[in-house]
């Protein structure tokens, strides 16, 4: 039998009704809520996080490579489909081509300059179904191009065109052209530099605008199968390809999105190491009072022959059974939270401000199971300051405390 353990239980079982019965309650609601604001803070940033990055992947890949041009135009010089690239690159998970060309819209009572981003059948628009309100993605023929697009919200509502009307596109060039484009789908990021100006249609279209064959595009977006390692790939894509194009990262082409994003991540990382200082210094105090109420057991052991080192266990297995407490409920109110938020969405955000109309739920396992040893962890080691007050314990003086 583990005496010290079993003296732990035995004083968790007689304490009810005490000063210190308040303070343990205190200390394990203090490890619940910290827990739990910290798993909520995690699930909150990552959703964010994920959000913001998928609604901007839905306009542009990854990397992106274009001809070396000194002209800012949005539709750029043509390139060929093939740059360069081997197959002996790790991480590149998809190669896609893109063209872009400007055009004005033009209805029975509004006229409206946009950006037309031609995209493939073979594109990857997993991120832009994401984002559709209404309709479907572009309908692409095998014997021609498709006349389909997908406007923003923003677009459509200045325009006032819904699903299945059409509008007339005038293309900026000599000579001048049209198309009267259908519109298939509406759709709406909340990024108003995209949903203001992007309008998505079919690339075959803009070859055929600008008289180019299919081996030709404005651009090619790669897409890689880890973002994380977008640098690293950068750098083997950029000694690759051939020595007219040049190389944009998605990072430096929206670096106000990403750095807000990394701000926003160092603020809750500040935030969770208050919350974890504050739950272990209650559970310091706890142990504390803990000791102090038990002086008198404390003197009574070291008379009978316990060792320092066993008193000091009976406290600390006591602070692993709050702490632990503290964690059980901690998940409980942490992920139950997070699980109606997620399914049922009743926090409601202002999507100007926040780029999204509620607030987002990421589940990420991993990050809860660390959150929660790296509490178990520091919460034990300041155990440990408060159960070393033990070895300065005299039997005599102790017994006679009171």
């Amino acid at each position: 039998m583990n005496i010290s353990k079993y003296i732990s239980d035995k004083i968790s079982e007689v304490q009810a009704g005490t000063f210190t019965s308040s303070v343990t309650k205190i200390a394990i609601i203090s490890i619940a809520a910290g827990i739990a604001i910290m798993i909520v803070s995690f699930a909150i940033l990552e959703g964010f996080r994920n959000e913001i990055r998928d609604k901007i992947f839905s306009f542009g890949s990854h990397l992106q490579v274009s001809k070396y041009d000194t002209n800012n135009s949005y539709e750029g010089a043509p390139i060929s489909k093939n740059i360069g690239l081997t197959d002996s690159i790790v991480g590149v998970k998809k190669i896609q081509p893109f063209a872009r060309k400007t055009a004005i819209i033009k209805t029975e009572d509004e006229v409206l300059g946009v950006v037309l981003k031609g995209v493939g059948r073979d594109y990857d628009l997993s991120a832009m179904q994401q984002n559709l309100k209404s309709g479907e993605l572009i309908a692409y023929n095998d014997s021609s191009s498709s006349l389909d697009v997908l406007l923003s919200q923003t677009i459509a509502s200045k325009l006032q065109l819904d699903i299945g009307d059409e509008a007339i596109f005038y293309f900026i060039q000599t000579p001048p052209r049209a198309r009267k484009l259908k519109v298939k789908g509406i759709f709406n990021t909340g990024l108003e530099e995209f949903d203001e100006v992007f309008v998505i249609g079919d690339i075959g279209l803009i070859r055929e605008l600008n008289n180019w064959p299919d081996s030709l595009a404005g651009g090619i977006e790669i897409v890689l199968t880890d973002f994380n390692q977008i640098d690293q790939v950068a750098e083997q894509v950029f000694d690759q390809m051939n020595y007219d194009l040049q190389l944009e990262k998605i990072t430096d082409r929206h670096a106000q999105l990403f750095d807000w994003l990394k701000l926003l991540q160092k603020n809750v990382v500040i935030f969770l190491v208050l919350i974890t200082f504050v739950a272990t210094f209650n559970m310091v105090s706890t142990v504390f009072i803990m000791i102090i109420e038990r002086i008198n057991m404390i003197g009574v052991l070291k008379a009978v022959g316990a060792t320092d080192a066993q008193i000091r266990k009976i406290f600390v297995f006591r602070g692993l059974s709050l702490t632990l407490k503290g964690l059980l409920w901690g998940n409980v109110i942490g992920l139950g939270f997070c699980a109606l938020q997620y399914y049922f969405e009743f926090i409601p955000l202002d999507p100007e401000n926040y780029y999204m109309d509620r607030v987002p739920i990421s589940w990420n396992f991993g990050m809860v199971l660390i959150l929660n040893v790296v509490t178990l962890v520091l919460t034990m080691l300041a155990i440990l300051i408060p159960a070393a007050m033990v070895a300065r314990i005299k039997p005599v003086k102790a017994i006679k405390f009171d």
